[in-house]
């Protein structure tokens, strides 16, 4: 049994290539409005789900940090989004999402993300994201981690 939950959980976390992480997801019922199209507030979590299934992948879990494993308790937090919708997404559609890291500079790192159907991209984001601490100060990224962040080939 136990094999066959890892077989099955295999790629829940998605896949990392070589531009960053991609994810795959299904349109719920519980993700649509009255309309039957997704709520517009349900893409920010599809986003957040691709985010931290990028990071678990390349090895940076967040309850290592809430622990403390890196020397202090520190968090993730989005200090900043952009959103774009081109199309809407419905029920039992299955999206992809696409995240890569841009830039990352002392505290920050600046991520772009798009939700597509198919071919057809239906929300893009350009995502501001910093770690902070117990004290709600920013914390610089930690140099091991840039290169497992950035796409294969980038400089940061």
């Amino acid at each position: 049994m136990a094999d066959e939950d890892e077989a099955l959980s295999a790629g829940l976390a998605g896949e990392l290539t070589p531009t960053g992480h991609r994810l795959l997801a299904r349109v719920y019922f519980a993700d649509t409005d009255f309309s039957g199209v997704v709520y517009h507030a349900r893409y920010l979590e599809f986003f957040e789900r691709g985010r931290s299934d990028f990071l678990r992948l390349i090895g940076v879990h967040h309850t290592e940090l809430a622990d403390g494993k890196h020397g202090e308790k520190m968090v993730w937090v989005v200090r900043k989004m952009e959103l774009i919708f081109h199309a809407p997404a419905r029920i039992d559609d299955i999206l992809t999402i696409d995240t890569k890291t841009v830039n990352v500079s002392g505290a920050r790192i600046f991520m772009e993300q798009r939700i597509r159907r198919g071919e057809t991209p239906l929300v893009d984001a350009k995502v501001e994201a910093a770690i902070i601490g117990e004290s709600g100060r920013p914390r610089r990224f930690p140099k091991e981690w840039i290169e497992a962040f950035m796409p294969q080939g980038a400089a940061s």
